[in-house]
């Protein structure tokens, strides 16, 4: 399928890929679910679907899931617990605009085949609306509990990737350690001609390949002038290969609190702050190249839904990708 470039700078993927990441831009999205569960691992679920419909309405770019297929306590965070895929199919159905975001699917833990089809599935869908990131996983009890050996975890990384990527041509044909496809083809076909892979952190591999593979690169919080460094090395690397610009983004937990000038007090991976000290971070990482910010609000002590109507009013119409 052909696509008309809006704008200098990312090359088009799907409708999801488009809207969420625009050059020179900063767009915000949530990580699902939508809710405080600062006292526990595994969060309660409560009005999730009702909150991912209101994140849409309010007009917040996309909405990540994660995969988190075993619960392990000492992680500290069970996602949302519902398979990714299987709770995109509903997400699917239930929304019509918002991004559909995987942050990220541990690539050595499925089988490449079963990826490609389940998220042509949803891309196709929901229109193009799917973003799905890609890991090479950080938790070591879960390999042993699918018989995988974990220091595999990079090689298969690589395999799966090149796997994904095959399967959007017509009876593809090419062989990895993960299988060798021949004579059968795998439908549907994404709605972009690919699927938009979203590479998170270095997922084991070196900055090199980091830069020339993938549609893009996610990764957590850091001093903004070391994840300007970051985002500049990789596409400096990449424009070297001959490759267009790929965005970048990461997360942040925020707690916002009520008077709109207190300052910044860290917590894990994020700060609590008021509206001001927020949007001058994020500012920020706009001036540094950042294309977008996953918003999580774990640890945020206010009424959720106010929350979200508070970034709504008075951040959103200045982050808009």
């Amino acid at each position: 399928m052909n696509h008309q470039r809006s704008e200098p700078g990312f090359e088009p993927i799907n409708r999801g890929y488009n809207a969420t990441f625009r050059w020179g831009k900063l767009s915000l999205g949530l990580v699902v679910p939508i809710e405080a569960y600062p006292e526990s691992s595994v969060p309660s679920m409560a009005r999730h679907l009702e909150r991912v419909q209101m994140a849409e309405q309010l007009g917040f770019a996309a909405v990540w899931l994660r995969d988190v297929p075993f619960h392990v306590p000492s992680f500290g965070d069970a996602g949302q617990i519902l398979d990714p895929f299987v709770y995109l199919g509903l997400l699917v159905g239930k929304t019509e605009q918002i991004a559909l975001g995987v942050a990220s699917i541990v690539l050595p833990l499925r089988h490449p085949a079963h990826v490609a089809k389940a998220a042509a599935s949803v891309d196709v869908l929901s229109g193009g609306r799917l973003l799905l990131g890609v890991a090479s996983g950080d938790r070591p009890s879960e390999y042993p509990a699918l018989g995988i050996p974990f220091e595999e975890r990079g090689s298969r990384f690589r395999d799966s990737m090149l796997y994904i990527q095959r399967m959007s041509e017509d009876f593809p044909a090419f062989a990895t350690a993960l299988g060798s496809p021949s004579g059968g083809d795998l439908l549907p076909k994404p709605v972009g001609g690919r699927l938009p892979l979203l590479i998170t952190g270095s997922s084991r591999q070196p900055p090199e390949w980091l830069a020339e593979n993938g549609d893009g690169w996610m990764t957590y919080p850091r001093n903004v002038a070391e994840q300007g460094r970051w985002i500049q090395s990789l596409r400096e690397k990449g424009e070297a290969a001959g490759n267009t610009p790929k965005p970048a983004m990461q997360s942040l937990y925020i707690d916002l609190v009520d008077d709109p000038d207190a300052p910044v007090q860290p917590i894990h991976l994020g700060f609590r702050s008021g509206i001001h000290q927020l949007r001058a971070y994020l500012k920020s990482l706009e001036a540094i190249g950042m294309n977008h910010v996953a918003l999580n609000l774990r640890f945020n002590q206010a009424d959720i839904e106010a929350t979200l109507q508070r970034l709504a009013d008075e951040l959103l119409p200045e982050f808009m990708g």
